[in-house]
């Protein structure tokens, strides 16, 4: 199906390359590479100098950032700026990424779906179950680890433990990932996400009917107090970040209804706190939902608890498809990972237990 581009203009804000990253970045990593000048975009006016720096290069925190402004390693229009500095259009921003202590990565031999391969880029189909890189003691069996296994060559921005990582997906999400081989090709893929002309497109399933065909979420969001792990629906303001979401209803069924949700930001678990805070949490989400998998007698009722099994384990979601420029040559690429046999077992289930029933034609 082809997917729809949407140009919302100024309504929309600030964006970390990234579609449904597993969580905020870390000071776990990195290397430094010369200085860095940028010069500032219309749409950053008014930006705090940490809060832009960070999006610039998300797989720094903004406390690593802060740390180079307070060492006098970020200039602006050649004089060094205080944490706190507000920027201007056509500000001209020098400053070196952070230097954080690298740790080394072990390669690991662990299979990789590779969807397209060449010179500057790799596309891959992640599987659930896999972090994108090393964090919060998740340091083993990771995305990162094996694609330093099966390439000699990857990008350094973020660091080797992060090696040729532009964007993430969370660890139970699957989908289509891209990868890049030097940092040339990374800046041109960050700078895309960050410019929004990358297209993504995802499925879901969901819990509920959902009332519309089709419809247009803006809220802010920010890390609930409550719990860190979580993101919430928040009032504009603060540390909230602008997210949007277009989705549509592929299918509806007694209570489930499959999704195509396409995200026109990139916040931190952006899709699942919408279909949440929409009341249609997505299927199997533990974190968001409470419950960590669908089981066939969630669509049968009364059935026999020897035939009772496990549909699918993890969140409901699936990157189905990203498109972007090619770095290189310029050429519009487009790649699709098909819905893995978790997904696409729930999905025919559902289909065969809870189908509404065609309705009455009446002479």
């Amino acid at each position: 199906m082809p997917g729809f581009i949407f140009d919302i203009g100024s309504v929309m804000t600030e964006e970390i390359p990234d579609v449904e990253p597993d969580e905020p970045a870390e000071d776990t990593g990195g290397e430094v590479t010369g200085p860095i000048k940028v010069v500032v975009e219309a749409r950053a006016h008014g930006w705090r100098i940490d809060h832009y720096l960070t999006r610039l290069h998300p797989n720094f925190s903004r406390g690593a950032f802060q740390r180079v402004i307070d060492d006098r390693g970020v200039l602006v229009n050649g004089l060094p700026v205080k944490i706190a500095r507000r920027l201007r259009v056509n500000d001209v921003v020098e400053f070196r990424l952070p230097e954080i202590p690298d740790l080394t990565l072990p390669p690991e031999d662990i299979p990789l779906d590779v969807l397209y391969d060449d010179d500057s880029l790799i596309v891959i189909n992640k599987p659930a179950n896999m972090i994108v890189h090393p964090g919060r003691g998740n340091y083993m069996g990771t995305l990162a680890g094996a694609l330093q296994f099966h390439f000699d060559k990857l990008s350094d921005v973020a660091g080797k433990h992060r090696a040729g990582i532009v964007h993430r997906l969370d660890r139970d999400t699957s989908g289509v990932l891209v990868v890049a081989k030097d940092n040339t090709v990374h800046s041109s893929l960050s700078s895309q996400f960050e410019e929004r002309t990358v297209e993504k497109e995802y499925r879901a399933i969901v819990w509920g009917e959902v009332a519309f065909d089709r419809d247009y979420i803006e809220t802010h969001v920010r890390v609930s107090q409550r719990n860190r792990e979580r993101m919430m629906v928040c009032p504009e303001g603060g540390n909230s970040r602008f997210a949007a979401t277009f989705y549509e209803v592929l299918e509806r069924h007694r209570g489930f209804s499959f999704m195509r949700l396409c995200p026109q930001t990139g916040r931190t678990h952006q899709l699942r706190v919408h279909m949440h805070h929409l009341g249609h949490s997505v299927v199997a989400d533990r974190l968001y939902e409470g419950r960590a998998a669908l089981r066939m007698s969630d669509l049968i009722e009364n059935l026999p608890a020897d035939q009772d099994e496990i549909l699918i384990q993890r969140q409901a979601l699936h990157a189905l498809r990203l498109c972007f420029n090619h770095p290189v040559t310029g050429e519009r690429l487009e790649f699709e990972a098909p819905l893995p046999d978790d997904f696409q077992r729930a999905l025919t289930e559902i289909r065969t237990h809870r189908a509404k029933p065609a309705p009455i034609r009446r002479a």
